[in-house]
């Protein structure tokens, strides 16, 4: 046995959690919180006690601001906040618990700034096959890995998705059966206010059938937070958005790459970036780490390559495949770092297929997901 046949041996078999939910969005959200409720009611658990140790915060406060951001979903989703009613009752959780999993990042924004993801997409003259591939290695607390799902979403009136999410979320990162990827990560800005929530921006992007529609009704949206989305549609486009609450900016692809992580790259928000020191190098470094292996494999890249480049523990401790103990060491003396690489995706949306590792892909082996039809 050669070392990397006794590195892939020693990699877990472990995946996320299938599920697939259809119907009305009610009935959808009722599903999803009858068949996750015990993942839903941990997620809860755990997203509380985190915001408490870290930030001294008791829950009546937690969910009492929770409930501020439901008008702007009804607003601009109402679909959305129906799904949110239904996970609630299938759960046996009230609203207001539904809606903290929703915009935990908004009340936790108020405390405390972390680090999160790093994306990419890949044009069709890039790729070995001619066609687009996009992901993302998804950086959140450890225990995500344990109460996330994979999720096929087939409503009545729109468009079916296939979505990695937090148990109980209705939004993350994913793809739709009209061949657009989304994915996304944090970004840091001033002015983070009540409105509609960062972590909906993906499912409400993944409505439409292009970037194109997507981009016009991201910028209709009175968004709560900043956000980098980079997305990708089935004409052969990828395009990545970096927006703050008022502002956006579209970053075109340098020979059909793009890769991002938790600072602005585009001139027009520069002035807009609010992440420093350590936090600000660690993303650079991640971002060009990923851009400089893109183009060197560009014209021959394939999931089997992507799944290489995801799995980069080059620049430790600033890797793109972030491992148990890497954060405390980005910040000596931080010693209450907890952000891991708690999944890996790589999708081709036109062919309606994902794979996705459940914790650091170094440690863990892809599995396939695909539209059941």
């Amino acid at each position: 046995m050669n070392n990397k046949e006794a590195v892939i041996n020693k990699r877990s078999n472990q995946r996320f959690p299938f599920y697939r939910f259809k119907g009305t969005h009610h009935e959808i959200g009722l599903q999803h919180g009858e068949a996750c409720r015990g993942l839903i009611e941990r997620h809860l658990n755990l997203a509380v006690e985190r915001l408490q140790r870290q930030h001294d915060i008791a829950l009546p406060e937690i969910l009492e601001e929770t409930l501020k951001y439901r008008k702007y979903v009804k607003e601009h989703s109402p679909f959305l906040d129906d799904e949110i009613v239904g996970i609630a009752k299938g759960a046996n959780i009230s609203i207001e618990e539904a809606y903290l999993l929703q915009v935990r990042a908004e009340i936790n924004r108020c405390f405390k700034t972390e680090n999160e993801c790093t994306t990419f997409a890949v044009a069709p003259e890039s790729t070995k096959e001619g066609t687009i591939i996009i992901g993302q290695n998804a950086d959140l607390p450890e225990f995500y890995s344990s109460i996330s799902i994979i999720k096929e979403v087939e409503p009545e009136d729109g468009k079916a998705t296939l979505m990695l999410t937090p148990a109980g979320q209705v939004s993350y990162i994913g793809i739709n059966n009209a061949g657009m990827g989304v994915f996304a990560n944090f970004l840091e800005c001033e002015g983070w206010r009540e409105g509609y929530p960062r972590y909906m921006f993906s499912r409400f992007a993944l409505t439409h059938d292009s970037i194109e529609e997507a981009v016009k009704g991201l910028r209709s949206l009175t968004r709560a937070s900043s956000r980098n989305l980079i997305m990708s549609d089935k004409n052969g486009v990828i395009a990545n958005m970096e927006t703050t609450v008022t502002d956006d900016a579209l970053l075109k692809p340098k020979d059909g790459i793009l890769a991002h992580a938790n600072h602005y790259l585009s001139n027009e928000l520069a002035n807009e970036e609010r992440s420093k020191g350590y936090l600000l190098n660690n993303s650079k470094i991640r971002q060009q780490r990923m851009e400089q292996l893109l183009l060197e494999k560009k014209g021959e890249i394939t999931v089997e390559i992507l799944k290489e480049i995801m799995r980069d523990r080059e620049n430790y401790p600033n890797c793109l495949c972030q491992a148990p103990g890497d954060e405390s060491m980005q910040a000596p003396g931080d010693s209450g770092g907890d952000i891991v690489t708690f999944a890996s995706v790589i999708a081709e949306p036109e062919a309606g297929r994902m794979w996705v590792a459940m914790g650091p892909p170094n440690e863990h082996e892809y599995h396939p997901y695909s539209f059941t039809r």
